[in-house]
């Protein structure tokens, strides 16, 4: 890795499920995103699809994806992104978390998961940029941004990092919902916004018990952890973030937020 490299941002992003791509609209806002972006030198993605302890830093070469999903029509399973791997961004993970006490494994052979490579296709679509992806040990938001504080150094060599989950996420209660937006997904959108924008991570670290409907928004939260590890590798920045994409996708928060 160079430290040479222009300071990248840090990324939350809702990702979406694999039709996100037959949308109309969030495929390009998410083209958008990338395109403000300086080049990075790699990707480093935090993922709500994976979950393991201790650390696990995915393959450093470049394997099948992982289609981490079921029942989908066939052209789905036929997606390809062979962005090439990030064995150096391994190697500096490997040593800024082990130098904090925070034990790291190998994975070799786990591909991308679609809370990856869904909006790197969008993003990224030449899938020329080196791409790293890590595990979540832990869904305590203190936990997760205190890991994100010890990548932060990346970002000043040119890695792009990345939370990945959905900023409201209850599938169970969608099933049973009508047309339009649930309330509770759009309560907890704009409690979530308004927390962001001033910069309330006390708030936000006690998400399940500060924010309205904040249980029923995600019954389960690893759709919204992704986001600490945002904070943490925003550090100084983490209370100056904005909004890059908002509104609803099937009832959704689709919102996903840019750190410096």
């Amino acid at each position: 890795m160079t430290n040479s490299a222009v300071r990248m941002p840090a990324l939350y992003l809702s990702h979406g499920a694999p039709p996100l791509a037959d949308d109309p609209l969030w495929p390009g806002e998410l083209a958008a995103v990338s395109a403000a972006l300086p080049r990075p030198t790699a990707i480093l993605v935090v993922s709500a699809h994976w979950e393991e302890a201790p650390l696990a830093l995915g393959a450093t070469t470049t394997v099948p994806l992982t289609y981490d999903f079921w029942g989908f029509p066939e052209h789905y399973y036929a997606v390809r992104y062979p962005a090439p791997g990030a064995p150096e961004l391994g190697e500096r993970v490997r040593k800024l978390l082990r130098g904090a006490g925070t034990p790291v494994q190998d994975v070799p052979d786990r591909g991308l998961d679609h809370g990856a490579y869904v909006p790197l296709v969008e993003m990224f679509p030449d899938a020329d940029v080196p791409v790293l992806q890590i595990s979540m040990p832990s869904l305590d938001p203190q936990r997760l941004m205190d890991i994100g504080r010890r990548l932060a150094p990346l970002r000043d060599e040119g890695v792009l990092i990345v939370g990945s989950g959905f900023f409201t996420h209850n599938l169970a209660a969608l099933r049973h919902q009508g047309p339009g937006v649930p309330g509770w997904s759009a309560e907890f959108d704009d409690w979530g916004q308004r927390a962001l924008a001033a910069g309330d991570l006390d708030a936000l670290l006690d998400f399940e018990h500060k924010a309205p409907a904040g249980r029923l928004a995600h019954p389960r939260t690893e759709h919204f952890a992704p986001l600490f590890v945002t904070l943490g590798a925003a550090g100084d920045e983490s209370t100056a973030g904005r909004s890059v994409i908002d509104g609803f996708w099937m009832g959704l928060a689709k919102r996903s937020v840019r750190f410096g």
